[in-house]
C-alpha cells in the first residue's frame, strides 16, 4: 500500500481551518471579539514564519472546546463547516484526491489542526485517515488539553511513524504534499514531497532540491 500524504491548511484547502475557526467564534460572539481576534491574527503570523510555540497556541486555541457544550460545538461546526469551508475546498485539490485514488493509494491527511475541527473536513474530502491533534476528552466534554504528541513540526513525525506501526505500513514511495515550511521534517522523509503553492522559504528550499512544485489554486 503507497501513502498519499497531505497537509490540510493552505494545501488542500485555500485558507487555514484552524484561523478560520477563530473567525468564526469571533463572528458568533462566542469569545471576546478584539483580544481573542488579535490572538488569532498574532498566531497565524507566528505560524506562517516558523516561529509558533505550539504549546502555547493549544492553550489558546482549545480553551472554547472546553467553555462551550459538545451539542453547542456541534451546531456551530456545520455552520462553520458551510459558511468557512465549503468555499475554501479546492476543486484540483479534490482532482489530485481522486487521482492518489484512482491509482489504489490510502489517502492520508496530517494536520496540525485538531481534530475537532478538521475530522468533518477530512471526511468531506474522503480520505481514507486523519493525523490531527488530539484534544482531550473526558466524560464526553473537552477539557482544553491535548492528548499525545502535537502532529506539528517533528511532531508529524512522530505521529506518523505510530500510524505506521499500528497499520504494518511503511514510507516507501509515498508522497507528501505541503505549502510550509512548517512540514521540511516530514518532506525530507518521503520518497515524493511536492510543494503545493510554497511559502517563500519552502519554494526556495524545494527549488534547491529539485522537488516538485504545485499549484492547486488555478
Amino acid at each position: 500500500m503507497r501513502l498519499a500524504i497531505f497537509d490540510l491548511d493552505n494545501t488542500l484547502l485555500n485558507g487555514d481551518s484552524d484561523h478560520a475557526w477563530g473567525e468564526f467564534l469571533v463572528e458568533q460572539g462566542a469569545v471576546d471579539v478584539e483580544s481573542y481576534r488579535a490572538a488569532n491574527e498574532r498566531y497565524y503570523r507566528e505560524y506562517a514564519d516558523g516561529t509558533l510555540d505550539i504549546a502555547e497556541y493549544l492553550s489558546f486555541a482549545l480553551k472554547p472546546l472546553a467553555d462551550n457544550t459538545p451539542e453547542q460545538l456541534r451546531a456551530w461546526h456545520q455552520q462553520f463547516m458551510a459558511s468557512k469551508i465549503e468555499p475554501m475546498i479546492l476543486p484540483a485539490g479534490e482532482e489530485l484526491l481522486a487521482q492518489h485514488r484512482a491509482q489504489g493509494d490510502y489517502l492520508l491527511i496530517i494536520t496540525a489542526t485538531n481534530r475537532f475541527v478538521t475530522g468533518p473536513i477530512a471526511e468531506r474530502l474522503g480520505v481514507d485517515d486523519l493525523i490531527a491533534i488530539e484534544p482531550e476528552v473526558i466524560d464526553g466534554y473537552y477539557t482544553g488539553r491535548v492528548c499525545g504528541t502535537p502532529s506539528f513540526r517533528e511532531g508529524k513525525i512522530q505521529c506518523l511513524e505510530q500510524w505506521l506501526d499500528a497499520h504494518d505500513v511503511t514510507l516507501d514511495g509515498a508522497y507528501f504534499y505541503s505549502d510550509s515550511q512548517n512540514d521540511l521534517p516530514l518532506l525530507n522523509r518521503v520518497d515524493n514531497p511536492v510543494a503545493v503553492d510554497p511559502d517563500d522559504t519552502l519554494k526556495e528550499i524545494a527549488t534547491t532540491r529539485g522537488w516538485r512544485i504545485l499549484s492547486l489554486r488555478k
